[in-house]
């Protein structure tokens, strides 16, 4: 039986095993001499290693051979795997938080998991494989992969997460999209085990983000700035009371609502290119967290491979969005959230249109002048997903391929799956099917 996820941060990372026999064997095996392995077509989990210290995961997925293995799995909250992306492509964000106040609890090894059911016509079955842990979160995780020099090759290997955070908003979107019941957060990770078990996978959109700065990032669950990000900050400090310190947290903020000051831009999901007769050149590739170069310069002796997803989709920064985008006139917000999964936490579903590889952003903005009243409203209804039928003025949603937010000032916090990011004008477009994830069909 599966305990309650209370635990520190954990990859496991799963690896081939031989492949079954097809005839059982003449005579009865013979007992094992020393310690146990697991048998052929079975899985088997080992602990590569303890948290030690922020962004190690990060590092781990960054430098390690993945050669060896055949899935990454994640045992934490949604932070994490944003560092694991980041070591496949770009780091985490400088002011992120560290995640190492939870317990620590040790993975067994020689552990076995059933064979799953036949893979479907999109996803692929992953291989019987043999699985290792170490310390991260899934935002961790994607970027370090994004920071590899084979990175292509690298973002081919499945991720998957067990609900092991606060949040667990990239796992309770997989078990929606499965088909399963809203859960609870014993029930949520005994259903994402079985996903593990089951070994099916498929691909994963991923939004790379630009900033001001230089930094490049990439991200798997959302992007945040004003009051939602306000609440998931803040309330780190009450990370003991579980998925209720956003309730409390919630509370709290309501209490002194805040109305934020920027420019947003998008482009419309359905929106057709526009024709320009001297277009401005695209933002540069770079590696994923580090300055851009200029787009006439490039780095002497850089492997082909190592050049990131352009973002055809986007101008620098410096530059106003091209005529075919859409500006909000209102410049004063309660907040900005664009998501690309389907919930914001394990109970809160923002986006129920929201699939794993469906090419959008959904690009969610709440107008200054709502009251407080309204707003509890609002976050009550989206546990059910029903908060647009409230039909609330002030709020607007939108599906996006890109988008731009230009704060006026630098005061106040951004988020990105998570994570902390230094307030500043930043921009990011989707990039449809970048990598692939363990899912339930």
């Amino acid at each position: 039986m599966l305990a309650e996820a209370d635990v520190a941060p954990t990859v496991f990372v799963t690896g081939k095993c031989p492949e079954r026999s097809r005839r059982p064997p003449a005579t009865p095996p013979s007992p094992p001499r020393g310690p146990a392995r697991p048998r052929p077509g079975h899985a088997r989990l080992s602990a590569l290693s303890s948290p030690e210290r922020p962004h190690h995961a990060h590092e781990k997925v960054r430098d390690e051979d993945l050669s060896q293995w055949d899935t990454l799995v994640v045992m934490s909250g949604d932070g994490l795997l944003h560092e694991v992306s980041g070591a496949l492509g770009c780091p985490p964000a400088t002011a992120g938080t560290a995640p190492g106040a939870e317990r620590r609890r040790k993975v067994p090894e020689g552990r076995t998991a059933p064979r799953g059911e036949p893979s479907r016509a999109v996803p692929r079955r992953a291989e019987p494989s043999r699985a290792s842990c170490l310390p991260a979160s899934l935002a961790q995780v994607v970027n370090g992969l994004m920071e590899r020099q084979d990175w292509e090759a690298a973002v081919k290997t499945p991720l998957c997460i067990l609900p092991g955070g606060s949040g667990n908003a990239l796992a309770a979107s997989i078990n929606h999209y499965a088909g399963n019941d809203h859960a609870g957060k014993r029930e949520l990770l005994t259903n994402c085990a079985f996903i593990l078990c089951k070994g099916l996978h498929t691909q994963m959109d991923l939004v790379s983000l630009s900033t001001a700065s230089g930094t490049r990032l990439f991200s798997f669950l959302s992007f945040g700035w004003g009051f939602i990000s306000d609440v998931d900050i803040a309330s780190e400090k009450y990370r003991k009371l579980g998925n209720a310190r956003f309730t409390l947290g919630t509370l709290q903020h309501l209490v002194r609502l805040q109305v934020y000051q920027g420019r947003l831009s998008y482009l419309p999901a359905d929106a057709a290119p526009g024709a320009r007769d001297d277009p401005p050149a695209p933002v540069p590739n770079g590696h994923a967290g580090r300055i851009l170069p200029p787009a006439e310069t490039g780095a002497p002796g850089a492997r082909a491979e190592a050049a990131l997803p352009e973002d055809s989709l986007l101008v620098p920064l410096q530059q106003p969005v091209p005529a075919h985008w859409t500006v909000v006139p209102e410049e004063e917000f309660v907040f900005v959230y664009a998501i690309y999964q389907s919930h914001l936490g394990s109970d809160l579903l923002m986006a129920p249109a929201a699939r794993l590889h469906d090419g959008r952003i959904h690009l969610f903005f709440l107008k200054a002048g709502v009251s407080r009243v309204t707003m509890l409203k609002l976050f009550l209804a989206m546990e059910k997903g029903t908060h647009l039928d409230l039909n609330c003025p002030h709020l607007r949603y939108v599906p996006v391929r890109a988008f731009r937010l230009e704060p006026r000032a630098s005061a106040g916090v951004m988020t990105v799956d998570g994570e902390a990011l230094a307030c500043e004008p930043v921009q990011g477009q989707i990039h449809g099917r970048l990598c692939r994830v363990l899912c339930g069909s």
